[in-house]
């Protein structure tokens, strides 16, 4: 439960992070400027975008990378991370323990 928490809690703080640069971003640019998740995946590491790309499309299913994956990573970065963060956190979060009543 708590790996789950954790997992979720970084996600969310990364996407929140990355809304923090797309909004200075568009305060520099004068118009709104969002990342797209491919985007930000090839500026942190081009080679395993390419090698997830080339396993989909040759070993899974060609289809799962396009339209769905390429779909998937032009959206918004900070939606990309932080609503599955999101839901991480909201479905492993800490629920109240039900306390027995006593005879």
């Amino acid at each position: 439960m708590i790996v789950g928490r954790v997992i979720g809690w970084v996600l969310v703080v990364a996407g929140i992070a990355i809304l923090a640069r797309d909004i200075i971003a568009w305060i520099d640019a004068g118009s709104p400027a969002f990342v797209a998740a491919g985007q930000l995946w090839f500026t942190l590491h081009d080679g395993s975008l390419n090698l997830i790309q080339a396993i989909t499309q040759r070993y899974v299913w060609p289809p799962l990378w396009d339209p769905i994956a390429v779909t998937v990573l032009l959206w918004p970065a900070f939606l990309v991370i932080g609503v599955p963060g999101l839901i991480l956190s909201w479905v492993f979060r800490r629920r109240p323990k039900l306390r027995r009543k006593s005879a």
